[in-house]
């Protein structure tokens, strides 16, 4: 790495950090919160226009009827899971989370599973949370409208950069726009109340409009009315996303930890559900209308179409009616709404990389989502999330309409296997517990994990149903090969696990008979006299330099300087009629394995190190090629005996700086 790009990586990413200094990456509730609840309180801010949406495709009036029935459901589960939850964080504050509960009560296959679903839903949450943040933001930046896809990459680019300098320090930056959208919705639902007590609330901008139904929604039977129903409450269901995040966190809660993460859900939950019902209330005082933006056309004025309307979304639209007069408000809510919603894939941006990382170290995703970065966070976990989802806001556009289809499955599969398995937790501990008091804690958490693991059943199943095939079906999709792809990782690992264990008596196995050195020479220069040297330093049973014969002329040429040199050495000349190198030197190597199997092979490979790059390509690469397949020679070692040449003077520094990958793992 150069001077360069050393000096702008510490400025993306800040100096390294001692591995004993993890502790003092520890959260206060203060910080907790909005690192952790950013994405289930931010959920609010497009919930309720996903139920509008839905319930509006069937006629303005079934939406002002319906939403709040929606929303009291929606709030109904929301309570339950939140009081579920508050027992897993007691039970399991280790940071396996939903994962881990489901891997120790229900089996490894169950937790894959959960693992799968969670995964999913990290990436999702990241394009989902910032393609809203930027279609809110357009509301008061009209530059943005028209660029959602690009603005987007950029702010995942950016959150990348900030969670890459550590969990604290960007929950430091975080803290303050999540308390700012607290704020600003806690007075847009005040100021709302009292001017509609005091019928001083003007309608929203879409109630002059006539919300019809769409094509064929005009004559709802009872089942389709049901089934639409149940579509809305599917939707108005990604409030619910983010509530898991805590219980995945526990460990970054300073202590007692477990206490510290109950009282931040409890916290969460009771702002998301103030914060939810309150929008979803002065949606109806306003008359708010929300058509399908993949179906428009349905919204009449004076019984025609309306053409060219920008429908802005329940909160923007909110904000234009409360604070009508009074155009900071406006402006503060829609910024902020935007930065927060961008801002709630903070929350995956700190699930995703622990859940990757204790993944890895079951053996079930690759070793390297197991280190820890220079700031101590999970950078590998940090980027690959990034990754997949820009590709998912490239896909889909950044339409939040259209990527939330695909939402909440994942999050309502962990609910219910997480639920499942705190019921047989505390059956599990109830069979041994003798203590009066502490069996009816336990009967007492048992019925709260039954009642959410029921509800979340029951979401799950009505999700699967409503949304399947408008998008659900990709993401289930989805599950089941990365569910098969940590399946196959897993057996690699094992059977490598396998293969390398000792078995008892593999000491003699371990101690060759002799050594059997050979150093492959192409010309008499400095490199293979380093070689030699090096090689005869190491005293093998037998050393020998072995050239192979391409050109006639030139190897009679090398044989007589060896022997004017008075080079100590055997020179052997491998024959090559067809003008290989490798698979003569592969050949002679073999021969000398059969004729003694317990022999160890040590092959001495002289190189020359070339600074510039452009320099690579005007020398062949036949020692590396040569080195890959003996590599894969049973029986054979390999060494590399540099010769640094001028060119690559000093850089050493460029190549390495600071510690191996892998060598910070878990901050220890």
């Amino acid at each position: 790495m150069s001077g360069t790009s050393r000096a702008l990586k510490r400025v993306v990413v800040g100096r390294a950090m001692r591995s004993d200094r993890l502790g003092d990456t520890l959260l206060p509730k203060r910080l907790a919160l909005p690192i952790f609840a950013s994405d289930a309180l931010s959920s609010v801010a497009y919930a309720p226009d996903e139920v509008l949406i839905v319930l509006g495709s069937a006629g303005g009036a079934f939406a002002f009827t319906h939403s709040w029935q929606i929303t009291l459901g929606v709030i109904f589960v929301m309570a339950v899971v939140v009081a579920s939850y508050r027992q897993n964080v007691h039970a399991y504050p280790s940071g396996g989370g939903d994962y881990e509960v489901a891997t120790v009560n229900l089996g490894r296959r169950a937790g894959l599973g959960v693992a799968s679903a969670l995964l999913v839903d990290y990436v999702l949450t990241v394009a989902v949370s910032v393609s809203s943040g930027i279609q809110n933001a357009s509301a008061a930046l009209p530059f943005v409208r028209g660029k959602e896809v690009i603005f987007a990459v950029l702010v995942v680019v950016l959150l990348t950069a900030m969670n890459l300098r550590g969990v604290r320090e960007s929950g430091a930056i975080f803290a303050v726009p999540v308390y700012l959208f607290m704020l600003g919705v806690f007075t847009l639902a005040v100021v709302g109340f009292v001017r509609k007590i005091s019928d001083n609330l003007p309608q929203a901008e879409s109630a002059q409009f006539t919300l019809g139904p769409q094509q064929g929604m005009d004559t709802l039977g009872q089942i389709a009315m049901l089934f639409l129903l149940l579509r809305a409450f599917s939707s108005g269901c990604a409030a619910l996303t983010g509530v898991e995040a805590i219980s995945n966190g526990v460990p970054a809660f300073r202590k007692p930890k477990s206490k510290n993460a109950a009282t931040t859900l409890l916290m969460m939950g009771g702002i998301a559900i103030f914060m939810l019902a309150s929008i979803v209330t002065l949606a109806n005082w306003t008359g708010v209308q929300m058509q399908d933006p993949d179906h428009p056309g349905n919204l009449l004025l004076n019984g025609k179409p309306v053409e060219n309307y920008h429908e802005d979304t329940v909160l923007a639209q909110l904000a234009k009616s409360v604070f009508s007069g009074f155009t900071p408000g406006l402006v503060f809510i829609a910024i902020i709404t935007g930065v927060i919603l961008m801002l709630a894939a903070n929350t995956a941006f700190n699930g995703f990389p622990v859940l990757g990382s204790i993944l890895a170290r079951d053996g079930w995703l690759p070793r390297q989502l197991h280190t820890r970065g220079d700031r101590l966070a999970f950078s590998n976990g940090i980027i690959a999330l990034a990754g997949m989802a820009i590709v998912l806001i490239v896909l889909y556009d950044a339409e939040t309409t259209r990527l939330i289809q695909l939402y909440i499955v994942g999050v309502f599969v962990s609910f219910t296997l997480s639920q499942s398995g705190m019921i047989r937790h505390w059956n599990r501990h109830l069979r041994t517990e003798t203590d009066p008091v502490r069996r009816r804690q336990m009967m007492r958490s048992r019925v709260i994990n039954g009642v959410g693991a029921v509800m979340s059943g029951l979401v799950l199943i009505v999700v699967l149903l409503t949304k399947f095939l408008h998008g659900a079906g990709y993401a289930v999709a989805a599950m089941v090969v990365l569910f098969f792809l940590m399946s196959a990782i897993n057996r690699h690992y094992e059977r490598v696990g396998r293969e390398l264990t000792l078995a008892e008596d593999d000491n003699e196995q371990l101690l060759p008979s002799r050594v059997h050195a050979i150093v492959l020479v192409s010309k008499l220069h400095k490199p293979t006299m380093r070689a030699l040297a090096y090689a005869r330093a190491t005293r093998p049973s037998v050393l020998e330099a072995v050239t192979v014969n391409v050109d006639h002329a030139e190897t009679e040429a090398l044989q007589a300087e060896w022997e004017k040199r008075q080079i100590p050495v055997r020179l052997k000349i491998v024959a090559s009629p067809y003008r290989e190198i490798s698979r003569p030197v592969i050949q002679y190597v073999k021969s000398i394995r059969r004729d003694s199997p317990r022999d160890v092979v040590m092959v001495y490979l002289p190189e020359y190190v070339l600074g510039k790059w452009w320099e690579q390509l005007l020398h062949n690469q036949s020692a590396l090629r040569l080195k890959a397949r003996l590599l894969f020679t049973p029986g054979v070692m390999v060494a590399s005996v540099p010769w640094q040449l001028d060119s690559a003077q000093g850089h050493e520094e460029r190549v390495y700086d600071g510690p191996a990958p892998g060598a910070v793992r878990q901050g220890r």
